[in-house]
C-alpha cells in the first residue's frame, strides 16, 4: 500500500498522471478508491484537534426499498453463474478472442479469468480474486486506473506485440434498462488496438512514423503452381527462388498523421521494402497461398514485425469505394496509374485500418503512388550495413553512429520524420534533388535567413499529428490553441520566406535564375487557414483553459490528501514519512484552498463564441446575483457573518455555517429550513430559495457546457474543411525545416555542394566519412580526406592493404556521400561530381545467422548472389572481403568469380576490397579495373598518422 499511495501523491506535478506502478493488491486500490470518495465527500477533513460528533435525524435518512444485488447471469457453457459485468467481459474474450481485453468498470481498466493470470504479471499487477455468490468460483481479476491506460498499452501493444480490445462503459437509457434487466450500463469494445493502429498514444516515438502496411502478392501464370521441393542448402533463405519474381502489391499508412502510399513491387525487393519503410505491422490476406505466407512470414519475423492474416473481403474493391475514408477521392486518371496488386493491397488496408478502429471517423491523404525508379533503392542488408538508419551493433533506431543520428538537426517532429524518409529512399531525379541543394545552399549562405526560420519553427506543433487528431475527431480545447499558435507561426514564416524570395539567385553556373524560395511561398495556402485562426481565437478562452488546468491540478491534490488522510489513520510513521517533503506541502496547501475556496466554474469557451452562449452567460450571471442577494438577505435573518451557499457532493445545495457562535444564530433561518449536517464548529441546513435557485443555477451550467461542446464540435469540423490547406503548409515547413538543419550541418562540418549528372562517373576530392570524421573529432583526432575518381575510365577499383588500413572506411564513406547528394544534401568532400546511383549495394562486415541455420560464410555468399543478381549498370556496389572464411584457394575463386560477373555483366561502379593480392593478376586484363592500395602517412619528424587514417595510392 506505500508505493501506491508515493506514486499517487506525485499527481499534482501534471494534469496528464504519471505512470502508477501498483505493487499491492488490487483490492486494495479499490477500498482506497472508496475510502477517497468517502473523504471527498465530507464536509471537512480533520487530521488533528478535538473529537467531532456529527448527528442526523431519521426522517433524513434515505427511505424506500434497497437497491437489489448485480444480477448474475448463468454462463452459456452451462458453467457457473457470474455478475454480469464478468459476464460482458467473457463475453467480449470470446467474440475477441485474439485480445486482451480490458475493460471499463468505473474508474479502472480490469482484466478477467485467464488474461489477468497470464497479463498482470508481466504489467506489474497484482491479481486478486473477484468473489460472487455463494457457492460460485471466484475470478481471477486485475486491474489499474483509468488514467494509465497509455502506460499499460505501451506493454502490451510496443513491448509485447498483443492485440488489445478496450471494451467501454455506455449508460443505458431507460428502455435500454428494460431490455437488459436493469443493467446501469453496456460494455461494448469500442476500438483494437495493434502496433499499426496506433492513434495518438502519447508513447508513440514522435520522430518515426507508425506504419501499417499490407502486402498483397499475385500469383498468376507460372507462379500458380504449387511450390516445388527446393535444395537442402536453399531451405533457410528469406526468399523462395521459385517466389522471387511473383509481383506484389505494398500499400502502408500511418493513422497518426494520415499519410497513406502505394506501390508495386516483387517478392525478391520485398525485404528491402519492409527494412526501408519499417512498418510496424504487416497485414496479409488469410487466403494467401502457405508457401507464400510462409516466405512472408519468414521476412517479417526477421525484423521483428507483427504480422497479421486478414480476413476482411476487399480483393474485389474498387478504388472509388476508397472516398469515404479520404480527404479527397483519388480522381479517374490517378486511380488508372494503380496495378492490381497495389488497388488490392490499399482496399485490403483500409478495411483492416477500419475494422480496427470500429466506427470512428478516418480521414487519410489522397495515396501516393511511389515507383521505384523514382528514388534509390537501399537493400536491406546495404541499410544495416551503411548504419543509415540505426547502428548495426546496438541496432538502436537512429542511435549514435548512425548516419540519421548525424544529419538530423531538424527542429520539428514532422520534419524529422520526413528526413528520415529521404535518407532511406534518396531521390533519382536531377530536378528534385537540384531543388532540395538550392534551398539548402540558400539557407547555407545567410545565416540571419536560418536563425529567423529556426526561431519560428521552434514555436510550432506537430502539426501532421495535430490536424490528424481532428480529422478523427479526437481534437479538444488544448489542440485547436496549439493549432491557432502552428498558424500565426505559418503566416511568419510564410512572409520571412516571401521576403528572402525577392533576393536575386545565382546557380552554381553562376546564371541568374528564380528564387526557389519564391516558388516555396507560391505553395503556401493561408487565406482559410487565417480564418480558422479568427475564428478559434474568437471563441476559445485561454485564461479559462489555463484555470481549468489549475483546478484538475486542485482535484489531483485531493488525491494526495486522502493519501495522506489514508497513511496517518492506518499507516506507519515510515509510510508517512516515504512521501516527499514537497508533495506533502503541496497536498495540505492545495487541498485546504480547495476547502475553503468557492467554488467557480471555469469555462473553456468565450462568452461571445455564439449567441445562444452569451445568452446563457448573461442568466447566469442574473442568477449569481440572485445568489449574492439571497446571501446578504440570509446573514442578516440569521446574524451568522460566515454564511456561505454551496453545493457539497452527496449532500447537495446548503446553507453552511462555521463557527460555534455563527452556528447558534442559524435557528433563526425561519420557515422553509430544514437542518443538515452538524458538528461543534460547523453547520450545514437546506433553504428552499436556495434550493431552487441552485437547481436552476445548474440547469444553466449544464446548457452551457453542452454549447461549449457545441462550438467546440464545429471548429472541430471548420479545422476538416482546411485539413488539405493545413497539410500542404505542414509539408511546406517540413522541407524548410530539413534544408534548415541540412544547412546549419554543413556550415558546421564544412561540407560542400555536390555535382549530381546522369553521367555514370563518382568523382570526389577530399572524401570523408560523415560520421566516423565527427567521432574521431570528439576523441580529439583527425580524419585524412581521400580520392575517389571510379567510373566510366576507372569503373572497379580493386583495393587491398593491412588490417585496421581504413579499406572498410573507405568503401562506406563513398557509399554514405551518393545517398546524402541523392538525398539533397551537401557532402563531406572538398570537391563532388557524382552520377546518379539507382540501386545501392553493400557486402561488408560478417555475421551468421544460426538460428535460421546460416553459417558465416552462407550470409555472405546470399548477399552476393543478391548484388550479383540485381545490380545494374547505374548501381553502386561495394564489396570487402569477398572469400574470407573458406580456403584460400577456394576463397580467390570465389572472389574472382564474384569481381568477373561485376566487371563483365553488371558493369557498375565497384570498390572491392581484398586480401588476396592473386586477384590483381588474375584481372591484368581488365582495361577498366584499377588496384588501388592503403599506405601510411608520414609525418614530419619521422611520425606516423594512425591507421586508420590512410592516403590512396594507385598500384602500378
Amino acid at each position: 500500500m506505500r508505493n501506491v499511495v508515493q506514486r499517487l501523491t506525485c499527481l499534482q506535478h501534471s494534469r496528464t498522471w504519471p505512470p502508477l506502478r501498483i505493487h499491492s493488491s488490487y483490492s486494495q486500490l479499490r477500498l482506497w478508491r472508496q475510502h477517497h470518495l468517502r473523504l471527498r465527500d465530507a464536509t471537512v477533513i480533520q487530521c488533528r484537534g478535538a473529537k467531532s460528533r456529527s448527528t442526523i435525524k431519521l426522517k433524513e435518512l434515505p427511505q424506500g426499498a434497497l437497491e437489489p444485488a448485480p444480477d448474475t447471469v448463468e454462463d452459456g457453457d452451462g458453467g457457473p453463474t457470474y455478475p454480469t459485468v464478468v459476464r460482458q467481459a467473457r463475453n467480449n474474450m470470446r467474440k475477441f478472442d485474439n485480445c486482451v481485453v480490458l475493460t471499463r468498470v468505473g474508474s479502472f481498466y480490469e482484466l478477467y479469468f485467464e488474461q489477468a493470470v497470464e497479463y498482470g504479471p508481466l504489467l506489474n499487477l497484482k491479481v486478486a480474486q473477484k468473489k460472487s455468490k455463494a457457492g460460485i468460483p471466484s475470478v481471477p481479476m486485475a486491474g489499474f486506473p483509468f488514467f494509465q491506460l497509455d502506460r499499460f498499452l505501451k506493454v502490451l501493444v510496443q513491448d509485447l506485440n498483443k492485440y488489445v480490445a478496450i471494451s467501454e462503459e455506455f449508460a443505458n437509457d431507460p428502455s435500454d434498462k428494460v431490455k437488459s434487466g436493469g443493467l446501469m450500463f453496456d460494455r461494448r469494445v469500442t476500438r483494437i488496438v495493434t502496433p499499426g493502429t496506433l492513434i495518438d498514444e502519447k508513447f508513440m516515438n514522435p520522430y518515426e512514423n507508425n506504419f501499417l502496411m499490407a502486402v498483397q502478392p499475385v500469383r498468376h501464370g507460372k507462379h500458380a503452381r504449387g511450390a516445388e521441393k527446393r535444395p537442402a542448402e536453399l531451405e533457410s533463405t528469406v526468399v523462395d527462388p521459385e517466389l522471387s519474381s511473383i509481383p506484389v502489391g505494398l500499400a502502408w499508412l500511418d493513422l497518426s498523421t494520415g499519410e497513406f502510399f502505394a506501390q508495386a513491387t516483387s517478392m525478391s525487393t520485398l525485404p528491402s521494402a519492409l527494412a526501408r519503410i519499417g512498418a510496424k505491422e504487416v497485414v496479409v490476406s488469410d487466403t494467401l497461398d502457405s508457401s507464400i505466407y510462409q516466405c512472408i512470414s519468414k521476412i517479417v519475423d526477421h525484423d521483428r514485425r507483427l504480422l497479421t492474416r486478414h480476413a476482411g473481403k476487399h480483393a474485389d474493391l474498387p478504388i472509388s469505394d476508397w472516398a469515404p475514408l479520404l480527404e479527397t477521392p483519388v480522381s479517374a486518371a490517378d486511380g488508372a496509374a494503380f496495378t492490381p496488386e497495389e488497388t488490392a493491397a490499399g482496399s485490403m488496408l483500409l478495411t483492416y485500418a477500419a475494422e480496427k478502429l470500429r466506427g470512428l471517423d478516418l480521414k487519410l491523404q489522397p495515396p501516393q503512388r511511389r515507383h521505384e525508379l523514382d528514388t534509390m533503392s537501399i537493400d536491406k542488408n546495404s541499410l544495416r550495413g551503411l548504419e543509415v538508419l540505426a547502428t548495426s551493433k546496438e541496432g538502436i533506431a537512429a542511435g549514435k553512429g548512425s548516419l540519421l543520428h548525424t544529419v538530423r538537426r531538424t527542429v520539428t517532429r514532422s520534419g524529422s520524420r520526413l528526413l528520415r524518409d529521404w535518407l532511406s529512399s534518396p531521390s533519382t531525379s536531377l530536378s528534385v534533388i537540384n531543388a532540395r541543394l538550392d534551398i539548402v545552399s540558400i539557407l547555407f549562405h545567410d545565416a540571419r535567413l536560418r536563425e529567423d526560420i529556426v526561431k519560428q519553427l521552434r514555436r510550432i506543433s506537430d502539426c501532421q499529428r495535430l490536424v490528424q487528431q481532428f480529422s478523427m475527431g479526437r481534437g479538444d480545447a488544448d489542440d485547436l490553441v496549439s493549432l491557432l499558435k502552428t498558424i500565426g507561426t505559418t503566416e511568419v514564416v510564410a512572409g520571412i520566406v516571401e521576403r528572402a524570395g525577392c533576393a536575386r539567385f545565382m546557380t552554381e553556373a553562376g546564371s541568374i535564375t528564380a528564387n526557389p524560395l519564391q516558388s516555396m511561398f507560391l505553395r503556401f495556402s493561408l487565406e482559410g487557414p487565417r480564418a480558422l485562426a479568427t475564428r478559434i481565437s474568437t471563441a476559445i478562452d485561454e485564461e479559462g483553459l489555463l484555470q481549468s488546468h489549475r483546478k484538475d491540478e486542485s482535484e489531483s491534490a485531493g488525491y494526495i490528501t486522502t493519501a495522506q488522510a489514508v497513511l496517518q489513520s492506518e499507516g506507519s510513521a515510515a509510510d508517512y514519512e516515504g512521501m516527499s517533503q514537497i508533495v506533502r506541502a503541496k497536498g495540505r496547501q492545495q487541498g485546504s484552498s480547495e476547502l475553503e475556496a468557492d467554488d467557480e466554474d471555469t469555462w473553456i469557451m468565450r462568452k461571445t463564441a455564439s449567441p445562444l452562449l452569451q445568452s446563457l452567460h448573461d442568466g447566469l450571471s442574473e442568477l449569481r446575483q440572485k445568489r449574492e442577494d439571497l446571501t446578504t438577505s440570509l446573514k442578516n435573518k440569521t446574524g451568522a457573518q460566515s454564511l456561505t451557499l454551496r453545493y457539497i457532493p452527496g449532500s447537495g445545495h446548503v446553507c453552511h455555517v462555521k463557527g460555534a457562535k455563527d452556528v447558534r444564530h442559524t435557528a433563526k433561518a425561519g420557515p422553509g429550513s430544514r437542518t443538515g449536517r452538524t458538528t461543534k464548529s460547523t453547520h450545514t441546513f437546506y433553504n428552499t430559495e436556495w434550493t431552487n435557485l441552485g437547481a436552476r443555477m445548474d440547469l444553466v451550467k449544464y446548457q452551457i457546457r453542452a454549447e461549449e461542446q457545441r462550438v467546440l464540435h464545429e471548429l472541430r469540423e471548420q479545422v476538416v474543411l482546411n485539413l488539405v490547406k493545413l497539410r500542404r503548409n505542414a509539408a511546406v515547413l517540413d522541407e524548410l525545416d530539413i534544408g534548415y538543419a541540412l544547412a546549419n550541418l554543413a556550415e558546421e562540418q564544412g561540407w560542400t555542394r555536390p555535382v549530381l549528372n546522369a553521367s555514370r562517373n563518382h568523382k570526389i576530392i577530399g572524401g570523408r566519412h560523415p560520421t566516423v570524421k565527427i567521432g574521431l573529432e570528439e576523441e580529439g583526432r583527425a580524419f585524412v580526406g581521400n580520392d575517389c575518381f571510379v567510373g566510366e575510365e576507372e569503373r572497379v577499383w580493386l583495393i587491398t592493404g593491412p588490417n585496421m588500413g581504413g579499406k572498410s572506411t573507405f568503401l562506406r564513406q563513398n557509399a554514405l556521400l551518393s545517398i546524402l547528394a541523392q538525398t539533397g544534401s551537401f557532402v563531406p568532400a572538398d570537391h563532388a561530381e557524382l552520377g546518379i546511383v539507382d540501386r545501392m549495394f553493400t557486402r561488408v562486415g560478417s555475421a551468421d545467422d544460426l538460428f535460421r541455420d546460416q553459417s558465416t560464410f552462407m550470409v555472405e555468399m546470399l548477399e552476393t548472389a543478391v548484388i550479383l543478381n540485381q545490380a545494374t549498370s547505374r548501381s553502386f556496389v561495394i564489396m570487402d572481403e569477398i572469400g574470407r572464411g573458406t580456403t584460400p584457394e577456394d576463397g580467390i575463386a570465389v572472389a574472382f568469380a564474384c569481381l568477373h560477373h561485376l566487371y563483365h555483366h553488371n558493369q557498375c561502379r565497384t570498390l572491392f576490397a581484398t586480401h588476396f593480392h592473386a586477384l590483381a593478376e588474375l584481372a591484368k586484363d581488365f582495361d577498366k579495373l584499377a588496384c588501388y592500395c592503403t599506405d601510411v602517412a608520414e609525418g614530419t619528424g619521422g611520425s606516423f598518422s594512425s591507421p586508420v587514417l590512410q592516403a590512396f595510392q594507385k598500384r602500378r
